[in-house]
């Protein structure tokens, strides 16, 4: 199924010049490959503006606001992305709900009022928006742009996250009901969307394999000094999603292997005792294009998971990329993690970690990793959006 011709205006709650990787820019340059496509970045906020004032991302914002700068920008054939020129007041510390949404519908109005003035220089015309989980910033998008088809996609349990909770465990239930078509990348997910909205599909999960099978690899200046077996992690150090006791526990009961963790950490990682473990190793964040780099060098793969309400649904996008390098692999199990019992190890504690990351070591061999090749490989941006396409196509047949 393929959707072809159609103005697409995708809501990203995720910025368009962030750096690490978003299903959500994926899905704009799959959606470009047959439409046109408008990737619209949320408004700046005052918070966000007072908190990142001498930043580059915040100053090219300004000055979008300012007049000083086109906010529309394009990127690729059938692609743009678009930096708003209005403020968003920052309003999620308001607890009453009829403050709160007062002032959330003088936002939307400016938001969409925005939105309006690239869509009418592209003109787009009867388009197709999609939201990607933006809850407060476009709830009134619907409404106040009239789509032809409203789009919601759910890719994380986002409610679980305090500053989600606090307003949007109902604005993102209502938000589900008024759209048209509800997509997720994982069943637990999808069963969520259904609980409020019966047009709810699951597309399943895309990656980006494009930096995965170069014909050599140069190996990390900073694994180069790293002499034996390496565990290694790579994505955001999160204390609400990854087991700072696991990681622990693994450094201490292998002594004489590495535990190499590539990408930003929080306040809590950037504080907590790993830092003062010999083998544990925080080499930061990377480009996204260096990645593969560091997967290609580690000799078995973790990804030790929280297991709470933000986790349990969560689709792992990097057990993908660390099955496209054949890697072993030893995860937290989940619901989602299920999926890939046949290809990595499942841990339910600290202690089946270590019991496990041996067994994977040992028992790893061609057969296996050929194996784990092609199950990643199945699991591309051209398959998941295929699924939006036939979503998208069943509702409009209906509406």
């Amino acid at each position: 199924m393929m959707l072809v011709g159609s103005d697409i205006v995708i809501i990203g709650q995720q910025p368009w010049d962030t750096e690490i990787g978003s299903n959500c820019k994926n899905i704009a340059r799959e959606f470009s490959k047959n439409n046109r496509v408008l990737y619209v970045n949320s408004p700046l906020d005052r918070v966000t503006w007072l908190r990142g004032i001498n930043s580059p991302k915040v100053k090219k914002r300004v000055n979008v606001i300012k007049g000083k700068t086109s906010g529309l920008v394009e990127l690729q054939q059938n692609l743009w992305t678009y930096y708003p020129d209005c403020w968003a007041e920052s309003i999620n510390w308001i607890s009453l709900d009829i403050i709160f949404d007062a002032f959330n519908r003088i936002n939307n109005k400016r938001f969409a009022k925005s939105i309006r003035t690239a869509l009418n220089l592209l003109q787009f015309e009867n388009y197709i928006m999609f939201n990607d989980q933006e809850i407060i910033k476009s709830f009134y998008l619907t409404e106040y742009l009239s789509p032809k088809l409203s789009i919601y996609y759910c890719r994380d349990y986002i409610v679980g996250v305090d500053y989600w909770k606090k307003h949007g465990v109902k604005l993102e239930a209502d938000l589900i009901r008024k759209n048209d078509l509800c997509v997720s990348n994982s069943e637990y997910l999808n069963q969520y969307c259904k609980s409020f909205n019966l047009n709810s599909f699951n597309v399943g999960q895309g990656c980006d394999f494009s930096g995965f099978f170069a014909d050599h690899y140069a190996k990390p200046g900073d694994l180069q000094t790293i002499d034996g077996i390496i565990i290694g992690y790579v994505g955001t150090l999160s204390s609400i999603r990854l087991d700072k006791q696991i990681l622990k526990y693994i450094a201490n009961t292998f002594p004489e292997h590495h535990i190499v963790l590539v990408g930003p950490e929080d306040d809590e990682f950037k504080s907590s005792d790993l830092h003062d473990l010999s083998n544990v190793h925080f080499l930061g964040q990377k480009p996204a294009h260096q990645l593969p780099s560091y997967i290609k060098f580690f000799d078995l793969c973790i990804n030790p998971q929280l297991i709470n309400e933000i986790t349990i649904g969560n689709y792992p996008r990097k057990i993908d990329e660390y099955l496209a390098f054949g890697k072993p692999v030893v995860a937290s199990k989940t619901v989602t993690m299920e999926t890939f019992a046949e290809y990595t190890y499942l841990a339910s504690s600290k202690e089946e970690f270590a019991e496990l990351i041996p067994k994977a070591l040992s028992n790893d061999n061609p057969n296996l990793r050929t194996r784990r090749i092609r199950y990643a490989l199945t699991h591309t941006w051209h398959d998941s959006v295929s699924e939006i396409y036939q979503a998208i196509d069943s509702t409009l047949k209906h509406i």
